[in-house]
């Protein structure tokens, strides 16, 4: 029976989760954790590589090693993290909407630095609710508007019970700019990776064929009609890969 480990995107929470845990199979054990700035147990946010090694300390003492690791967007990132600092925890690992990082020295850290850093003032000033109001409102999430409206409601309702200081320090601490550069760690992960993507998210799906291209071994999925968030709008398409292990 396979264990799994399952991480939320920013401004997200482990109830994104619930119907791809439904699906799972009965006796997995299933860790879904607040990622930090998510919910008050998680502690203060510090930095990327902090974050990294909380993940890795809750994930040891919950006894899941060799788990199914599987992250979307930021817990994409997060999880390219944990495979590369911590690869004896997991046997194999799904990455969703990730990106492997910014070169150093790349003039597009500054400028991402910048953008969200006026994302996390607006958390700050304005509140979570507000927040959430213009996060979703980004050309990103444009297929979004889509979504049944009871799925849409859910998910407004969850981003409205988060505190808008612990998001902002979230965002300064996790953001882009902040994240270390794993291209060059791509090609040492030697555990089976499936990258995917939906196809209206054209950024990311540009990423996650790069990514595949320097995983060795890994598989790609393009998932038709979804766009960022594969995860609220397509979770039949992430079933689907976490059953086929």
């Amino acid at each position: 029976m396979s264990d799994f480990v399952l991480l939320h995107g920013y401004a997200g929470s482990p109830a994104a989760w619930d119907e791809v845990r439904a699906a799972l199979p009965s006796g997995s054990r299933v860790l879904c954790p607040a990622l930090v700035g998510h919910a008050p147990d998680t502690g203060p946010a510090r930095d990327f590589e902090s974050e990294i090694a909380r993940l890795a300390r809750l994930i040891a003492a919950a006894g899941l090693e060799h788990a199914h690791l599987c992250g979307y967007s930021l817990g994409g990132r997060l999880a390219l993290g944990l495979l590369i600092r911590h690869p004896g925890l997991f046997s194999r690992a799904t990455l969703i909407g990730a990106h492997p990082g910014l070169p150093e020295g790349d003039p597009a850290r500054a400028e991402r630095a910048a953008a969200d850093e006026r994302w996390a003032t607006i958390a700050e000033r304005e509140g979570a609710a507000a927040f959430a109001d213009q996060w979703a409102a980004q050309p990103l999430f444009a297929s979004q508007h889509a979504l049944a409206p009871e799925v849409a409601a859910k998910q407004a309702a969850a981003r409205a019970r988060l505190d808008g200081k612990a998001l902002a320090a979230a965002m300064r601490a996790l953001s882009l700019a902040r994240m270390p550069d794993w291209g060059s760690s791509l090609p040492g992960i030697a555990l089976p990776v499936q990258l995917i993507a939906g196809a209206l998210d054209e950024k990311f799906v540009a990423l996650a064929r790069a990514m595949a291209g320097r995983i060795p071994g890994a598989r790609l999925t393009i998932v038709p009609g979804a766009g960022h968030n594969v995860l609220i709008e397509r979770p039949s398409a992430i079933i689907a890969a976490l059953l086929a292990g």
